[in-house]
């Protein structure tokens, strides 16, 4: 009973941290309470944990996502996370020691990443609110993040949306449905992205 009192404490706390981020900055959060555990997962399910290369990670939030990327067998120095709110990037730094956090935009990831800037990683798991963003900057952060992964390796994105919200450019990358995730509020689809053939 004691534990079941924590873990609801824990995610309340998470949610109210999640509320008074998007009150702060509702461009730059993109939703109301983070992301459930279940999309979490399902969003983890992309990574390959024995390809060993590093994941990236884009807008951990409260961590929830991130806790799901550890928990798919990644260690914690093989994530790189990169967090625009100072906020919820002092709250992950000392909930995830291990983890290479970067605060920053990651619409400015060469200089985010530094000394990573040329890192090769297995695929991304992103939760940027690209809705919040003009159709070029998110194909050019698309474009971006599928230059640092493996051809055939998924960029995965989350997002509240009916569709895409990354226009199809044929010819230059491929876009699937992955996923629609009910048990979300709201309701989250998930998009893979992949270089194309």
């Amino acid at each position: 009973m004691f534990g079941l009192k924590q873990r609801l404490g824990k995610k309340f706390e998470e949610e109210v941290q999640f509320f008074k981020g998007w009150q702060k900055d509702k461009k730059g959060v993109g939703a109301l309470i983070p992301t459930s555990i279940y999309t979490a997962r399902r969003m983890a399910s992309v990574v390959n944990p024995y390809s060993g290369l590093p994941v990236l990670e884009l807008g951990p939030g409260t961590g929830v996502i991130t806790k799901a990327i550890l928990k798919r067998g990644i260690q914690p120095d093989q994530l790189t996370s990169v967090e625009y709110s100072k906020d919820f990037y002092d709250g992950l730094v000392g909930r995830f020691p291990g983890v290479d956090f970067r605060l920053g935009d990651a619409f400015a990831l060469d200089d985010v990443l530094g000394d990573r800037r040329n890192t090769q990683f297995d695929c991304v798991i992103s939760a940027v609110p690209l809705l919040s963003f003009p159709m070029e900057r998110r194909v050019a952060l698309l474009e971006d993040l599928l230059e640092r992964i493996p051809k055939g390796r998924p960029v995965l994105q989350i997002t509240y949306g009916p569709l895409s919200p990354v226009t199809k450019l044929p010819g230059r990358y491929e876009i699937s449905h992955y996923d629609f995730v009910v048990r979300n509020i709201p309701p989250a689809q998930l998009w893979t992205y992949r270089r194309a053939e």
